[in-house]
């Protein structure tokens, strides 16, 4: 008990290493890797297995419940502890009803001793006087033969069953002594874990002290590069409007050069199609004279081709063009403008508002750096500190003592060890006298039945048995005579051992087994009258703190750390240490006064803005839109002239062979010539035209407005930038400065976390309890005496029967001196 109450006070400095944690800052920052607090697996089991003689416990166990089915008497041992048992009346009326088991039993066996050495006295005074049996004449009886066999049958059954209890008191005997035996193994496992309990817990210690490196090291990378990460963000912030307000800008310049693009493309288009629309109009009055020249001819007046001629002639009105584009306005005027804007890059200088935006992580970086060194400083001499208060705890000194402790106890126990097994070695050899007692007796009623059975000879008279025969019943004599002198010295020893070994397995080892207990140790004021919790009052000198038995032990077999079974806190007040707000009250100092500057960056200069003004007042705006694309929805010509070739020849085949036939098919490849060479190329110029006249109109539909936006979304976020960006940096750096604190508070509580379950875990003192109580006290001892009795008591119980059969049976045995053959009458003894 010396070693645990050490240990206890060991465990109290041991948890000053943590302390009540503020709650982590949500959403908790990345999280960090603190890896796994170094710790030995504890080799003590404390279980026990008894193996086959296990049946034999439970057997005893099932006894019990019937002799004492009552429950835990919790009330009867409060009072009983606080000394106010017999206060009130029905006490000792709930006292005996939960006894009434083991008195009842106990009278029983007290009547048994009392009783059986005085009925032996007895029956040997009266056999003395020829009394009782003693008489050596027999009367004959027709049914001798079966009553001869039926008290050799009940007697051989007697003694099984008392062979049977013998051998279980035996094995209860000889299983105690092994386990005895064996114990040393146990006890020095638990001294092992001990040790390794208490070695184990300053590296612990310092496993945790050493992770605030981690902490450190993750703080200082984060300040290293405070430019990506602080810079990172406040340029993320202010990106919400200034990359759109660049984005437009830049819009805008390509919008100027596709202008551009368009204006050219549609000066050169209109030229070539003015051109072109000219040419194909000479080409097509060249054709429709040759063919009027054709259709002329005298072999069109024929009755075969005259109708086909003229339908040919009325068809020559289509060979004509059908668009002009001769009136269309010129966009030189717009287009020397936007010229001019273009001599301003536009593009460059938007490019350079993203560069002196991008630039915002290099101006954190370049104006936190003295703040940042302070910083470093601080994280430093919190490490410091950290180090030197973990040092001035004297945990060394305390491991120390207990140490010396602990091997004092260790030497106390293996000094004394012998002495226990020598102690044993007397009780196993009484245990195995009161054994040899019954063997004795068993030796003589097996040697009677043997002798008696196989000496026995039916057609011999009572005065002439045989000499075997006549011992086989002195045998049984000497059972009876040793079962008178044994048994009342068999009882004693088993109402004994059954009235303490079975009120232990009912008062210690089921309350043990199923906490109630520990319920009965938790009761307020039950072990000191003037404390509420007595484990809190030894340990905090404070009994109002609510620290029980049962969830100390509770704690311990589920292997938590010390501080948590025994609520630490209560005694230790060490905030100094991890308290967060002492530990980043400096830090947040220091981060608090970085004061960022971002008035350098230029999103767009006036120059840009005067060149986004110039180019909404290019007058693209004034382009007659609805005049090119009337001409451009147009065809080139009338009709396809392609369609019309293929007509004209289809209509030609219908013409008798000859010249005119000939020369319309001539006219036809003509028109698809046209069509291939001058056609098509001013459709394709049309196509440019269309899309750049659609392009013009989509960019000057309220192009000044659109410029106006722009220019507002870029002095508006130029804006943001020198007079509302420090709202955003303030914003940012406290976020920034949540997210170094983060990493605290995920240390702190990590180690809350270790010191809660892993620090100083407690499995070996729930050991040494179950040690002492569960395997020691009750599956050694309790157990195993309370089977030796159960034996005991079941073969001296029944050496009465015994006794009488035995009695019974030595008068078919035994040589008579006198004989009645013919007497029926019935025998009196």
């Amino acid at each position: 008990m010396a070693v645990e109450l050490c240990l206890l006070l060991l465990l109290l400095f041991c948890g000053s290493t943590i302390s009540e944690v503020q709650p982590i800052y949500k959403p908790p920052p990345g999280t960090l890797d603190f890896g796994f607090v170094p710790a030995k697996t504890y080799d003590t089991g404390a279980y026990h297995e008894p193996g086959a003689i296990g049946i034999l416990f439970k057997i005893v166990h099932a006894f019990l419940y019937l002799v004492q089915p009552n429950t835990f008497p919790q009330d009867l041992i409060r009072k009983l502890a606080q000394q106010q048992f017999g206060n009130t009346q029905g006490d000792y009326q709930k006292a005996i009803y939960y006894e009434i088991g083991f008195i009842v039993s106990a009278a029983l066996g007290l009547l048994f001793i009392l009783l059986l050495p005085l009925v032996g006295l007895c029956f040997c005074m009266c056999r003395c006087c020829d009394n009782c049996g003693g008489e050596m004449h027999q009367r004959q009886k027709k049914n001798a033969d079966c009553q001869r066999s039926c008290f050799a049958t009940f007697l051989f059954v007697a003694s099984l069953i008392i062979s049977v209890g013998v051998l279980c008191a035996y094995a209860a005997n000889q299983h105690l002594t092994n386990q005895v035996r064996g114990a040393k193994k146990l006890v020095n496992s638990n001294f092992k874990d001990l040790k390794i309990f208490l070695n184990d817990t300053p590296a612990q210690i310092d496993y945790l002290v050493s992770q605030y490196n981690t902490t450190k090291d993750k703080a200082l990378s984060d300040l290293n590069n405070v430019g990506p990460v602080l810079g990172s963000r406040v340029q993320e912030q202010l990106g919400k409007e200034v990359r759109p307000a660049l984005d437009a800008a830049l819009t805008m310049a390509g919008a100027i050069r596709e202008t551009k693009e368009a204006l050219e493309n549609v000066s050169v288009s209109v030229e070539v199609l003015q051109e072109g629309t000219e040419r194909l109009h000479a080409n097509l009055t060249e054709v429709k004279m040759h063919l009027s020249n054709t259709l002329n001819d005298s072999a069109c007046s024929a009755a075969q081709a005259a109708s086909t001629c003229n339908i040919i002639r009325n068809s020559l009105a289509q060979l004509n063009i059908n668009a002009n584009f001769s009136g269309l306005p010129g966009v030189s005027s717009q287009l020397a403008k936007i010229n001019d804007v273009l001599k301003i890059d536009l593009s460059s200088l938007v490019q350079k508002g993203y560069a002196a935006f991008n630039d915002t992580p290099d101006l954190v970086v370049n104006q936190t750096r003295n703040i940042l060194s302070d910083i470093k400083s601080v994280l430093e001499s919190i490490g410091s500190n950290i180090t030197t208060f973990t040092r001035a705890l004297p945990v060394q000194k305390i491991l120390a003592d207990l140490m010396v402790h602990l091997t004092q106890s260790e030497a106390y126990v293996q000094d004394y060890f012998p002495l226990v097994e020598q102690y044993d070695f007397y009780r196993w050899l009484g245990c195995l006298i009161l054994c040899c007692m019954l063997v004795l007796i068993l030796v003589f009623y097996y040697l009677g039945l043997l002798c008696g059975t196989c000496g026995y000879d039916k057609h011999a008279s009572p005065t002439t048995r045989g000499c075997i025969s006549n011992t086989g019943g002195n045998f049984l004599m000497a059972g009876v005579g040793f079962s008178f002198l044994f048994s009342w010295v068999l009882m004693i020893v088993v109402v004994l051992t059954f009235v303490t070994g079975g009120n232990v397995e009912k008062l210690v080892c089921e309350p043990f087994e199923d906490k109630n207990l520990f319920k009965v140790l938790d009761t307020p004021y039950l072990l000191n009258k003037h404390w509420k919790n007595y484990l809190a009052g030894v340990i905090f000198k404070n009994p109002n703190v609510n620290l029980t038995f049962e969830k100390v032990y509770s704690d311990c077999k589920e292997n938590k750390g010390i501080y948590t079974s025994l609520h630490l806190e209560h005694l230790f007040n060490i905030n100094e240490l991890l308290n967060i707000s002492m530990y980043t009250e400096d830090v947040a100092l220091k981060i608090e006064h970085i004061q960022i500057n971002l008035s350098k960056i230029i999103l767009l200069d006036e120059i840009g803005k005067e060149n986004l003004l110039n180019f909404s007042s290019s007058g693209i705006d004034g382009i007659d839109f609805s005049a090119y694309l009337t001409e451009i929805n147009k065809s080139v010509t009338k009709v396809d002239l392609l369609s019309f070739a293929n007509d004209l020849e289809a209509r030609a085949d219908q013409l008798p062979k000859g010249a005119l036939e000939n020369a319309l098919k001539g006219h036809a490849n003509n028109i698809r010539m046209i069509h291939n060479q001058q056609v098509v190329p001013l459709e394709q110029a049309m196509s440019t035209l269309n899309q750049s006249i659609r392009l013009l109109k989509r960019t000057s539909s309220e192009l000044m407005v659109k410029v106006k936006n722009v220019i507002s979304a870029v002095n508006a976020a130029q804006d943001l930038i020198n007079n509302n960006a420090s709202q955003v940096i303030v914003q940012e750096t406290k976020k920034y400065m949540d997210t170094i604190i983060g990493y605290f508070e995920q240390y702190t509580e990590w180690v809350k976390e270790s010191i809660s379950m892993e620090v100083a875990a407690c499995k070996p003192i729930a050991n040494v309890i179950d040690t002492a109580v569960d395997i020691f006290l009750c599956s050694y001892i309790a157990d195993s005496v309370n089977t030796f009795w159960f034996g005991l008591g079941g073969s001296s119980i029944f050496l009465i029967p015994a006794i009488i059969f035995a009695v019974k049976l030595s008068k078919y045995y035994r040589r008579m001196d006198t004989e009645d053959v013919y007497d029926d009458s019935v025998e009196q003894w």
